[in-house]
């Protein structure tokens, strides 16, 4: 293999495709970075067997069409380190090595097994659905918090991201048994197929990531036998998917909440954020209280002492005492873009909705938030 290619081009593919990288894994290859020529294309894979993403990046490729694997980790931090707008790489025969030169800086890497280097994933011939990118970002970054951490608990359905295909609207709902965050997204064509296909949140707060450093305007979703591809631009992202049954979300939507509370989201986010500082540790409790065209917002510790603040609303409201998690109403806010926001309530002790005002960026978004049963 002998390639040489820009500093740049290198840097981005090697990153995005690092973060599926194997770390803390019984199998040491999962570690290693694959690297692909293919005429004038260099290809680029990492798979930590849960996920995998590759990309293309262009090259000037002196060489063959040939593989090999290197320490992923390793490549990253040189790359990010070259001091010349171009690199070249190549493998010193004879040797087991790889050259990395870029100005006055050579790197002679070892290569890892290229036989033991798990097979990922290819890409299915058709796409089940196609998006905008932004669509996707945005929806993945107002949803995907709510989920639990592998670590939090045992039950798989609570730790991943629901995407619910249909003909002209894609959904992504996030739970973790206590909140619930949905975005809905209307496609331009036509689904060719629908169905539900639940991935890990992690996964996809990743994606997430990735998609915010791409120019394309789509995205395409594939869908094989255990796994959904997101495509864009030269980027692939394959997430393994969940076998584990997802809660019927839409039994838990508020459908007539009397009590509409609209109020301004900033100062709201804000209110909370100063309440959260004396709410009890364990809790996390805030108190909303709505008298008449005020919305109050209280929180108290033995350890700490007490918060008191009042808001305006928009309009006013019938009275109603009820306590939320600071931390959970706080996620949702600070994601929003819409001036305003609206939480419709019932009673002390049911769910509350929490909806965007008028925004773009945040229409088709509801938020479901379980409230803290205490005596007032």
């Amino acid at each position: 293999m002998e390639f040489s290619c820009g500093r740049n081009e290198f840097l981005s593919g090697v990153k995005i495709v690092s973060r599926a990288l194997g770390r803390a894994t019984s199998m040491p290859i999962l570690a290693g970075l694959k690297l692909e020529t293919k005429k004038n294309q260099l290809m680029l894979y990492a798979t930590d067997l849960e996920r995998a993403i590759w990309c293309s990046v262009p090259v000037e490729n002196r060489g063959g069409d040939e593989a090999l694997v290197l320490n992923g980790e390793l490549l990253v931090k040189i790359a990010n380190t070259l001091p010349a707008e171009t690199m070249e790489l190549k493998t010193v025969s004879g040797t087991g090595k790889v050259e990395i030169t870029s100005g006055g800086a050579t790197f002679d890497l070892f290569r890892l097994s290229l036989e033991d280097y798990p097979e990922v994933p290819p890409l299915p011939k058709e796409p089940i659905c196609v998006l905008g990118k932004r669509q996707l970002e945005r929806s993945l970054e107002l949803v995907a918090y709510a989920a639990l951490s592998a670590r939090e608990t045992s039950r798989l359905s609570l730790t991943g991201v629901n995407l619910v295909l249909e003909k002209e609207t894609l959904k992504v709902v996030a739970t973790n048994g206590y909140r619930l965050a949905l975005k809905a997204e209307s496609l331009a064509q036509q689904a060719s197929r629908e169905g539900e296909f639940l991935v890990a949140a992690d996964s996809l707060r990743d994606l997430a990531g990735i998609l915010a450093q791409l120019d394309a305007e789509q995205a395409e979703l594939y869908q094989s036998e255990n796994s959904l591809f997101f495509k864009v631009g030269s980027v692939v992202f394959v997430g393994r998917l969940i076998e584990e049954a997802y809660p019927d979300f839409e039994k838990v939507i508020p459908k007539e909440n009397p009590i509409g509370i609209t109020v301004e989201r900033k100062l709201f986010l804000e209110a909370l954020q100063r309440a959260q500082i004396t709410a009890a540790e364990e809790s996390d409790a805030v108190i909303l209280s709505v008298e008449g065209n005020q919305l109050v917002l209280s929180s108290q510790a033995a350890e700490k002492g007490e918060a008191h603040e009042v808001l305006p609303l928009k309009k006013k409201a019938q009275p109603i005492k009820i306590s939320f998690r600071a931390e959970y109403l706080i996620d949702a806010l600070k994601r929003l873009q819409s001036d305003e926001v609206h939480l419709w309530l019932a009673d002390a002790e049911s769910a509350g909705l929490l909806e965007p005002g008028d925004s773009e960026a945040d229409q088709g978004f509801l938020y479901v938030c379980m409230p803290i049963r205490m005596d007032f």
